[in-house]
């Protein structure tokens, strides 16, 4: 199975940096206009010009993901500039702090929440108008494990990351008919700026069975799920932890 992107166009939000930022310079080095989404105008312009240094081809557009008329906006840019996408991956999203449910600061609890997971469906929602342009597509949205099993002194994550997972079991079947699908990518531990080491018994990543890997680890199985034959898999969770989830 060829991974090249040729003639695609693929949206990543979060593209700043970590994840977001390896995948939008994998996309590219396959072949894809990268249109690369994220709130740090400074970092999204250095990702954009480390695409184009190296021969690809890249856009920056500077958005809060939690701002839907600005997600509408940026999104109704790119359909007038590019006729549509083919690929989006919804990987904005911040971290929280170790902190039991009772101790929590209700307005950081909420903008967890509010990032990834409405965050997530603002992206989304704009989105399948322009995958809609080009006859259909992929998204790919950025999980947890945490959205499947939870963690103590986690509740924020883990609730958004859940609520993030059913939203791919329900779009997947709204969109199906349309020829998009939509899968969930569970990069679990990588070295980025929201995770702590994992020598720190409190983290969620300190399990001595667990691969901790760099961000440019998620960038073969986000290939995968933007270049599997059609239909391929939809409404389906791929993860690379080593733990069940």
């Amino acid at each position: 199975m060829s991974q090249r992107l040729d003639n695609k166009v693929a949206l990543v939000t979060g593209a700043s940096r970590g994840i977001g930022r390896a995948i939008a310079r994998g996309y590219a080095d396959a072949g894809a206009t990268v249109l690369s989404v994220a709130r740090s105008a400074r970092e999204l312009a250095q990702t954009v010009a480390d695409i184009k240094s190296s021969g690809g081809r890249a856009a920056a557009y500077v958005c809060d993901v939690t701002d839907p008329d600005r997600v509408n906006r940026v999104f109704s840019q790119v359909a007038a500039e590019y006729g549509g996408i083919d690929i989006a991956i919804v990987n904005a999203g911040v971290g929280d702090e170790p902190v039991e449910l009772e101790a929590s600061d209700p307005a950081r609890w909420t903008q967890v929440v509010t990032t990834n997971l409405f965050g997530a469906y603002y992206c989304a929602r704009a989105a399948i108008p322009l995958l809609k342009m080009r006859g259909g597509g992929r998204i790919v949205m950025v999980g947890s494990g945490l959205g499947h099993h939870g963690h103590a002194t986690h509740s924020a994550y883990s609730v958004s990351k859940a609520g993030l997972w059913m939203l791919v079991r329900v779009l997947a079947d709204e969109v199906a008919q349309d020829h998009i699908s939509v899968n969930e990518l569970i990069p679990g531990p990588v070295h980025t700026h929201m995770t702590r080491p994992a020598t720190d018994p409190s983290s969620v990543f300190s399990i001595e069975s667990e691969w901790l890997k760099q961000p440019e680890d998620v960038v073969p199985l986000a290939l995968f799920l933007a270049t599997h034959p059609d239909p391929g898999p939809t409404g389906q969770s791929f993860s690379l932890m080593r733990r069940t989830l």
